[in-house]
């Protein structure tokens, strides 16, 4: 299971719309790496400032790697995470994750680091098994 759905989401779910400040919530509580590693890159993007922020540096354990790939491969969680935080998410071997800002000015920038040649690029024995 991904998230930690409490009854009283659940029950939303089943009547119809969810509120996302509350899913987005859940997430937090669900997947505190994943939100943790997210809220780090974005708090750097706007002290730093730059094209994006990311995390080069492999999850500690498999658990937490757990957390990221749930995060940013489903939808719904990726995309509440991105309209919460303002930015644009993208990802990379099963650990690197970039926060982009939302400004056009980056497309570039975002379309190089999620193209198919960076991903070949990326790639590694050590991340064989990620």
């Amino acid at each position: 299971m991904s998230l930690d759905v409490s009854p009283a989401l659940l029950e939303q779910a089943e009547r119809g719309e969810v509120d996302e400040v509350e899913f987005v919530d859940c997430v937090r509580t669900s997947l505190p790496y994943a939100w943790e590693m997210i809220s780090s890159l974005v708090v750097q993007l706007k002290v730093d400032g730059g094209a994006f922020a990311d995390n080069q540096t492999p999850p500690p354990d498999e658990q937490a790697r757990g957390q990221l790939l749930r995060a940013l491969a489903s939808d719904a969680i990726r995309g509440a995470l991105q309209r919460h935080f303002g930015v644009r998410l993208a990802f990379q071997n099963c650990h690197r994750v970039a926060v982009f800002p939302l400004d056009s000015s980056v497309d570039e920038t975002l379309g190089r680091f999620t193209s198919v040649r960076s991903q070949v690029l990326n790639q590694s024995p050590e991340f064989r098994d990620c």
